[in-house]
């Protein structure tokens, strides 16, 4: 395990894998989903009792984390916005078992206080969070495998199983996917674009027209973004990591500074600033959804965190796949996905894996957690049953066919920050082949050094 000294956190891509969305949707369905999975709960008088709501714990403490409540059997982290709907859910799983579960708000860097927390002996017996935390959360000896069997990993979508799975082991019981797509302004754009080019082309037509006033709103940042960037990268040939052949990533194979990445980087040159201001660094994602729904962009590249902001905008809105520039390979985006993950540390491990893997793998239970953020779910018969009545998640999952998982590997860690500095120093006008060819050799001596 790498001292905790030395840990090396990945750089966190705004709205990415663990992009929540408003929390209205799940404010929406709370009082459905909690008369539904748990009749009988008290109401907002704060009992902390094993057969009524217990009342969250504090978000911070002295530490940076809130202490483990001392008559709790059961502790799950979560970042603020799902607290409620998983309390609910956690309320019923105590009723089943006579035990009390406290599910405690972690504002900020859940993973980093998570293992901070577990590092010391201390934390929760359960966090939740997004798979590619799986490489660093392994290696600081953290998290533990979690007991699914071989039909229950059969349960559900192939691509979700495989993104929480590292050396063999299974680390996390998934519950949603998530990938960009390309949301279209379809009152300004009827039809999708079917290249890249195209879409460029209309946006710029549509601000010379004064119908926008930016002809994509797509998350660069001053600091880059290689998430958000990733579908320009692979469709000029690009990749991350290869693969071994027994499928996981390999950090011996680094893609950053071969050809597909120089191609990548000649791109988003010719669209950066300097070139036909199709990316733009000023474009982040503090306000790139609000360009799309306040009609300032015809076109928004963002994940299913977006829809309730898109929704509640009312725009005349259509997802397709983010195009491929012409003649080149198809834009493939990260798959990310959300999973609860147990703890190496938890004090009460057996419990912590009877919820991950006999509860959270319910059918009704994955279906809430859809609910309160509507993203594809994970769960193979959740899915099936969802896309028939909602063509977005339908949409998402089609933006996402033939991509991979986020590499959830330790030397992903090396990556974010110097891929994302040289897309954004090459949208800004540096001379796109030295600066991806400096970025690889930057990661690979990172990598070396870790």
């Amino acid at each position: 395990m790498r001292p905790l000294s030395r840990l090396v956190l990945p750089f966190r891509p705004t709205r990415s894998t663990r992009s929540r969305a408003t929390s209205r949707v799940a404010l929406l369905v709370y009082a459905t989903t909690i008369a539904l999975l748990a009749a009988g709960c008290t109401g907002g008088n704060g009992d902390n009792t094993a057969s009524g709501t217990p009342t969250p714990g504090p978000t911070t403490s002295s530490s940076g984390a809130p202490p483990r409540p001392e008559d709790a059997d059961l502790v799950i982290w979560e970042d603020p916005s799902g607290v409620r709907l998983l309390q609910g859910l956690a309320t019923e799983f105590g009723k089943e078992n006579g035990i009390k579960v406290v599910v405690q708000p972690i504002s900020g860097d859940v993973q980093a206080a998570f293992v901070t927390a577990a590092s010391a002996g201390k934390g929760p017996d359960i966090v939740v969070g997004a798979h590619d935390w799986i490489g660093n959360l392994v290696q600081n000896g953290t998290i533990a495998p979690v007991r699914l069997s071989s039909e229950q990993k059969d349960e559900f979508r192939p691509v979700a199983t495989e993104a929480v799975t590292l050396n063999g082991n299974v680390y996390g019981v998934p519950y949603v996917t998530e990938n960009l797509a390309l949301y279209r302004n379809t009152a300004l754009v009827p039809t999708a674009p079917a290249t890249f080019e195209q879409m460029a082309s209309q946006g710029q037509a549509l601000v010379q027209q004064k119908k926008a006033e930016v002809p994509l709103a797509a998350v660069v940042s001053p600091i880059g973004n290689p998430y958000n960037a990733q579908p320009y990268y692979t469709s000029a040939g690009g990749y991350i990591f290869g693969k071994k052949s027994n499928g996981e990533y390999n950090p011996a194979d680094l893609g950053v500074g071969k050809a597909g990445s120089l191609e990548a980087a000649k791109l988003l040159a010719k669209y950066g600033e300097k070139g036909q201001n199709v990316f733009r660094r000023s474009i982040t994602g503090d306000n790139a959804i609000s360009l799309f729904t306040s009609n300032k962009a015809p076109f928004l590249v963002s994940g299913p965190w977006a829809l309730p902001q898109v929704r509640s905008a009312k725009v005349k809105y259509a997802l397709s796949p983010v195009p491929r520039f012409a003649s080149m390979q198809p834009a493939r985006p990260f798959i990310g996905v959300q999973a609860f993950f147990v703890s190496a540390k938890a004090e009460n491990a057996v419990l912590a894996q009877e919820f991950a893997t006999k509860y959270i793998t319910r059918p009704k239970v994955q279906k809430a957690l859809y609910e309160a953020e509507p993203r594809p779910p994970a769960l193979t018969s959740v899915y099936d049953e969802v896309v028939k009545t909602d063509s977005d998640v339908r949409a998402f999952t089609e933006a996402g066919n033939g991509s991979q998982p986020l590499p959830q590997i330790p030397a992903m860690a090396s990556v974010w920050d110097a891929l994302g500095r040289a897309e954004a120093a090459i949208i800004g006008g540096a001379d796109p082949i030295p600066t991806m060819t400096s970025a690889g050799q930057e990661i690979k001596k990172l990598i070396a050094d870790s």
